[in-house]
């Protein structure tokens, strides 16, 4: 598969889905988002994460390996933070206090204790592909690349897993991400949904709320492996 994004030539992207999103890269939402991030490129805008990094949650998560999908929303907007994949951060970068949250019940729910670091390319790797449903965002202005084009694209990766044909977990946090997976087939899929990770909403019912061992469950009843949610490196 040699097609490459228009306009994006420059990122990794897995040929699985290139394969899979063709329509969406060759569409006039893409073209306008093309449009857009040369445009803020150009005003001199610093854009996270870097260009080649956008696409950095496929990369790392084949279609055909995908059996957790946790939808965030845009990504950390300050500099080194944002690597790509939703609510982790590059190692060395503070934990952010969602991810501290997420961190806390995985410790009452899987008695893993939170780790020192926050990059969960650990996940990804393991079929958990950890997707904002938007991949871009000017610094310091969190949702700023809202509106843009990103969403229609991630719509369309989510489309494509529910349509597959293996049984796959969505962790849905908080609202956003639960009107983003509202169409997803809940008789063919696992879908876990819970108050946002974020110390405003955390104790509202994601605390207490066991996803990540109901999602290992879930994993197991079907024929495939747990994920291993320890965070190590």
């Amino acid at each position: 598969m040699t097609f490459q994004p228009p306009g994006l030539e420059d990122v990794r992207l897995c040929p699985e889905w290139l394969a899979l999103l063709e329509a969406a890269f060759r569409s006039a939402f893409m073209a306008d988002l093309k449009a857009f991030l040369r445009a803020e490129k150009a005003a001199g805008k610093v854009i996270y994460p870097p260009g080649h990094q956008f696409f950095a949650a496929l990369d790392a998560t084949p279609a055909s390996q995908v059996r957790v999908v946790v939808i965030g929303q845009d990504p950390y907007h300050g500099p080194r933070q944002a690597n790509g994949l939703s609510f982790s951060v590059s190692k060395g970068q503070p934990i952010p206090p969602s991810l501290r949250n997420i961190f806390a019940e995985l410790q009452a729910d899987l008695s893993i204790a939170p780790p020192d670091h926050g990059d969960l390319t650990g996940w990804a790797q393991q079929g958990v592909l950890l997707l904002n449903s938007v991949l871009s965002v000017e610094r310091g202005l969190p949702g700023s690349h809202q509106g843009r084009g990103w969403e229609a694209f991630t719509d369309a990766v989510i489309a494509a897993i529910d349509s597959g044909d293996r049984p796959v977990v969505f962790l849905l946090w908080g609202k956003h991400a639960q009107q983003k997976g509202a169409a997803i087939n809940r008789r063919k899929h696992c879908v876990l949904t819970a108050p946002h990770p974020s110390p405003l909403s955390a104790h509202r019912g994601f605390f207490g709320c066991r996803h990540f061992s109901q999602a290992n469950q879930f994993l197991q009843n079907n024929g495939y492996q747990p994920v291993d949610w320890s965070v190590v490196g």
